[in-house]
């Protein structure tokens, strides 16, 4: 009896020690790869940037397509992104 309680108290230390921890080395992230380059404006209905948190350790921008062609990921690095997030940050300060 006293190795089963043992035994039990080592696990529930065991899985208090665990969910502690943020982020075991897993990363979640949407974007795999370093993403494209460039996507023809005409074609995007959505932009979403998700800044780096505790799941993703980068930055990503995912675009959707219009006409039900699917979502991106941009490599953040590039030019087109980078404008991209510009213009988007220009619209946000202009309509507050």
């Amino acid at each position: 009896m006293k190795t089963v309680a043992t035994l039990l108290v080592l696990v529930s230390l065991a899985i208090f020690v665990i969910e502690g921890r943020p982020g075991i080395g897993i990363q979640r992230c949407l974007c795999h790869g370093a993403g494209l380059e460039a996507v023809r404006p005409k074609l995007i209905e959505k932009v979403e940037i998700h800044p780096v948190s505790p799941t993703c350790g980068h930055l990503e921008v995912v675009v959707t397509l219009k006409n039900g062609a699917g979502r991106r990921c941009l490599n953040p690095e590039s030019r087109f992104t980078k404008y991209i997030i510009e213009s988007l940050a220009k619209k946000t300060r202009s309509a507050q």
